[in-house]
């Protein structure tokens, strides 16, 4: 006699490395230390915290499955913010990467696996999710958006492959949560007619870590500048300065923010003189369009180290 089918509602979570055959590529044994350290130190340690369990793991990723969604998605997003942490001092071509998609739904119970459409969605889901990120179904969204402080963007109903019916998708993201990954179905103008710009923050070059405020704040007053101008969209400072300290291309920066521009600059110093460098580039082409460069005397600087002279 054939036992009956097992079933459960569950949160399910699929997780993925970005990028995972270049980094075998590049170093299969690093790749794969990396991947045990990580596990070892934090992401085993976070799923049974929050009561999930690991039901199997494949090459670049792992399905998990948890008795709750708001567990399940604290889980996601704590792994997320300490991944962003420990791979600040990694360089860009040997970090790891996560993807995280979460659903809420029925499974099929076999063994220790989990099997069914609710299992195809996360992972559908997870596909969704920018590097770092994680994305969740609208079942899960309505269970936790009154549970947890964080802000998750709304990206829309979403086709998934192999799903019959259209599925609504949130995205949280560690560096810019409140940013949406558009993707080419999603992706539209910020305003129609309009040309669109980001001003990232503006490099020190002059060795000196105290000239980072200053770094910091002419980006900052290009973008209030800019922000008058009736026929320009411009990216607000916080989505901008997620990318500070961050080596990104232009053109990644221009489909994850959406913008036909971007401005970046660079500013070195040395005594009372500064040198600011600045360049504006096309995020479809990748070519810089416009470039300039000045030097200027800083006296209010300099005016400054005198007084400070005098004093002392």
């Amino acid at each position: 006699m054939n036992k009956p089918t097992q079933r459960r509602l569950a949160a399910i979570v699929s997780v993925d490395v970005v990028g995972y055959s270049r980094l075998m590529g590049l170093d299969e044994v690093g790749t794969l230390a990396s991947l045990r350290a990580h596990r070892a130190e934090l992401i085993d340690a976070k799923i049974a915290e929050h009561g999930g369990r690991i039901v199997k793991t494949m090459g670049d990723g792992l399905l998990l499955e948890f008795p709750s969604v708001v567990d399940a998605t604290t889980c996601a997003i704590e792994v997320q913010e300490r991944m962003a942490a420990r791979n600040i001092d990694v360089a860009d071509t040997k970090r790891i990467v996560f993807r995280i998609g979460i659903n809420l739904g029925d499974i099929i119970i076999e063994g220790e696996d989990i099997l069914g459409d609710g299992v195809n969605i996360a992972a559908r889901i997870e596909a969704l999710a920018e590097p770092g990120g994680v994305a969740i179904s609208g079942r899960v969204h309505d269970d936790v958006r009154d549970r947890l402080a964080v802000d998750f963007i709304d990206a829309g109903e979403q086709s998934l492959k192999n799903i019959s019916r259209p599925t609504r998708v949130w995205q949280w993201s560690a560096d810019k949560s409140h940013v949406m990954a558009l993707t080419p179905e999603n992706s539209k103008p910020l305003a129609p007619g309009k040309a669109s710009i980001a001003v990232i923050p503006f490099q020190n070059m002059s060795g000196d870590p105290t000239q980072e405020y200053l770094a910091d704040g002419m980006a900052e007053d290009i973008i209030t500048a800019l922000s008058k101008a009736t026929n320009l969209s411009v990216i607000a400072r916080n989505s901008a300065f997620s990318y500070k300290g961050r080596s990104v291309d232009a053109r990644t920066i221009g489909r994850e923010l959406n913008v036909r521009y971007v401005l970046e600059g660079s500013i070195r110093s040395s005594g009372s003189r500064l040198r600011v460098s600045t360049q504006l580039i096309d995020t479809h082409s990748g070519d810089h369009i416009w470039s300039n460069a000045m030097t200027v005397w800083w006296m209010i600087s300099s005016t400054c180290r005198t007084k400070s002279r005098g004093r002392s």
